[in-house]
Parts: C-alpha cells; structure tokens; sequence
C-alpha cells in the first residue's frame, strides 16, 4: 500500500497513481455502495400512506413537503458537484452519509407536517451532496470500455434503495404494522454502511481525475505515467454549459425521469388509492418493476459496452417507455385486472431500464470530450436538473390527481414527457454506428465535441 494512498485527513485518502485490477473494482464497488446509502436513506414512499394517516396529513401537504426538502436536494447537488471537483468526491461524500443516517433516525420523532419539512429538508440537501459526488467517482473508476454498465450499478442506487425499503416493508409490516419501524431499520442498515464507505473510500488526485480512460490498457499507461507535471485547471461549469448538446442531454433527462420519479415516489400511493390494494401488496408490486428495471439495465448496459453505442439503446429504451406508458395509462383508467396492471408496470420497468444507463454512459463521456476536470460540476448540473423537474412533479402531481379523483391524468403527462425525451435524445451527440477501433496515440484525451 506504500504509495499508493496519501492520507490527508483521517478517512480521506487521495490516491497519486491510478489503481487498477482488484484494487480499482473495489474502490468502485465502494463508491456504488455509498450511492445506494445515499439514497436508501431517503426512501419512504414504500410507508407514504401510513405516514400520511399517522401524522393526519394530505397528500397535497405532502407534496408541497417532498417539493420543499427536493429544491433543498437540487442545491446540494449543484454545489456538492464543484466541491467534489475542487477539493474532492469523499469530501463531499462521507460526511453527507452520515449526516443523513442521523436524519433517518430521527424521523421517527415527527409528529408533524412542519417536523417533516424540517428533516426532511435537512436529509435532502446531503443527500444530493452524496449523489453527485458518488456520480464522479464512477466515472473516475470506470474506463469508457465499461462506462456504461458501471453506471448501471450505480444507477441501482435509486432502483435498489427502492427495492430495498419495497421489500423490507412487505417482509416487516405484517409483524411491526408501524410506518415508524421502518425507520430504526432504515437507520441502522445506513449507519453500518456509512462507516464502511469511510473506511475504505478513496479519491483520484486532481491531475488523475483530468484524465481521460479509454480501456484497461489505458489505465496501466497513466499508473505509470509522471502526472505530477499536469497543469491545474479552473473549474468553470459555464464552459460546459455553452454547448448545446449539453443542454438537450439535461432537457431531455429531466422529461425522460418523470416516469420514474413518479413511480419512486407515488408508485405504492397509486396502487393503494386506484386499485385498492394493500400497502404491503403495493409494494410487492413495485418490487417486481424495480427488479426488471434492475435486470433490463444491466443487459442494455453491457451490449451497450460491447458495440460502444449509446445513443441507439436510449432511443429504442424512450420509444418502448412511451409505448408501455400509453398502454398502462388505459390500465388505470379502465382498472383492469391483477396481471394486465403488473404486465403494463414490468414493461414500463424494462424500457426506462433499456435507455438510462446508456444515455448515463453518453452525458459523462460527453463532459469528458470537453473537459474532464468538470466531471463533478457536470453530474452537480445533471442533479439540479433532475430535482428541480422533481419539485415540479411533487407540487403537480398530488394537485392534478386530487382534482380528478384518478391518477389517470397524471399518467398522461408522464406518457407526454417520455415522449419528449425522443427529439432530445436526436440533438444529443453520439454514434449511431459502432465506431471504428482507433489506437491509443489517435485518440485524443482533450477532444472536444
């Protein structure tokens, strides 16, 4: 280990020569784990109508709550992302795990809608700090040979905290029946994971992190290369932000994820209100979901990897979501039976699977053509994005469903939004061919696009 790490405070260690074999799947490993802490700690939809009945509150109020602690998120991310660039991920990170495992635990002392902004606020706005910085060290630990199926692991951050907290809840409420017990487990399982990303977390240097990673091959080039000599870099987002594919790719995102976050977030309240099932059989339902998306992910992902296209499976992955929206739309309003309803959801699931992480892949190798120091500023950008088009879903949604007594509509606008992630996904940049392979000294580290 000698040399190989520099201890700059306790728990932060800063690598000055790049890892590779067993020790780079680790650190990647690790950091994929601190993303599903990140996020496992602010999962509760799988317990929204439970909380809503104990605390005697709307689904309008709380809404306008999750809008509220979401804004807090979207700053987070934004300035989490240059910090993550200027000082480092694992200074942004652990401390943000922590933070928010203490915020678990203590949601089980609210009693009311003002107690739950107030911690909630405060979860979110580390919670995004945590995200972003986790995004950067993916991108850090992964070649572009194997770009996207590692964002396929990390993206089983969301999916995988709400498998997660899904299934612990269907295993835990029959016994507990308390929407509190879900949270002395939520807490306990992210503290212990905390302290085990703190203890074996470590970063890139800044000359490291301004280097662009084709394959392997590439990787054991820079872990002997004199990157000392590397000249700094300012971080400055705004020359990510004056290239116009850059903005279609964040436009685009933003509508393609309201189907998600919709599902995440409301998916388990859907079911109960519309079809009147159980909670717990709710979430059993979106456990299903969630497990294809899981699985779909990692099948784009790879082929993905292997032809070195990404644009071709988010296109095919938004077409197939918009159709399976369309089709499940009619499911609620015509309230067909168990297996239609399940049928339509598990399609929903594959499609946004198919698109995501490819689409992932294309944004990072995307800022890396322009400048690779910005990583973390970009994923920030990607995370204010993303929570501000939450916020907007989080005010909207409760209000179009309470005034037409049906999800129905709301159905319609996440069909809608899908739709609109089609003519983004045509500005971004990308090959629609595989590319022909090119030799290391061709391939320029700084090109831009």
């Amino acid at each position: 280990m000698s040399g190989r790490k520099n201890r700059k405070l306790l728990l932060f260690k800063e690598l000055n020569t790049y890892p590779v074999g067993g020790y780079r799947i680790w650190l990647l490993v690790i950091a994929l784990l601190a993303n599903v802490v990140a996020y496992y700690e602010g999962q509760m939809s799988a317990v929204l109508p439970l909380i809503l009945t104990g605390l005697h509150m709307s689904l309008t109020t709380y809404g306008l709550i999750s809008a509220g602690s979401t804004a807090a998120g979207a700053i987070g991310a934004y300035y989490s992302g240059r910090l993550a660039d200027s000082r480092g991920r694992v200074f942004a990170l652990v401390p943000s795990l922590f933070v928010t495992a203490f915020c678990v635990y203590a949601m089980v002392l609210v009693h009311s809608a003002l107690g739950l902004l107030v911690i909630r606020v405060v979860l979110s706005l580390v919670e995004g700090s945590a995200v972003t910085a986790t995004a950067g060290l993916v991108r850090d630990f992964s070649p572009r040979s194997g770009r996207a199926i590692a964002y396929a692991f990390w993206g089983f951050g969301p999916t995988g905290s709400a498998l997660l907290a899904t299934s612990l809840a269907g295993w835990t409420l029959p016994v507990w029946h308390t929407w509190q017990s879900q949270f002395y487990i939520e807490g306990t399982i992210s503290l212990v994971l905390a302290i085990l990303v703190a203890f074996n977390i470590a970063d890139l240097s800044p000359n490291l992190r301004a280097e662009v990673i084709d394959d392997v091959s590439r990787l054991k080039a820079i872990r002997h290369a004199d990157v000392a000599s590397t000249p700094a870099v300012k971080h400055n987002i705004s020359e990510l932000l004056r290239y116009p594919h850059v903005w279609a790719s964040l436009i685009g995102i933003s509508m393609f994820l309201v189907s998600y976050y919709t599902l995440s977030l409301y998916g388990p309240t859907m079911l109960v209100k519309t079809f009147r099932y159980s909670t717990a059989q709710a979430a059993g339902m979106l456990s299903i979901m969630w497990l294809m998306f899981f699985v779909f992910k990692f099948v784009a992902s790879y082929v993905s990897d292997r032809l070195q296209l990404r644009k071709v499976f988010s296109l095919v992955g938004g077409i197939g979501a918009f159709v399976a929206l369309l089709v499940l739309s009619s499911d609620v309003k015509h309230h067909v039976g168990h297996r239609p309803l399940l049928l339509g959801l598990v399609s929903v699931g594959i499609f946004l699977g198919v698109a995501y992480t490819p689409w992932m892949a294309m944004f990072s190798e995307t800022m890396e053509s322009i400048r690779p120091a910005l990583q973390g500023s970009g994923w920030g950008v990607f995370g204010l994005f993303v929570r501000v088009m939450v916020t907007v879903l989080l005010v909207a949604a409760p209000l179009m469903t309470a005034k037409a007594h049906s999800w129905a509509p709301w159905l319609y606008v996440m069909t809608i939004s899908e739709f609109l992630f089609i003519p983004a996904l045509l500005f971004m940049k990308g090959s629609w061919r595989r590319p022909v392979p090119q030799s290391l000294e061709s391939v320029s580290s700084n090109q831009a696009l």
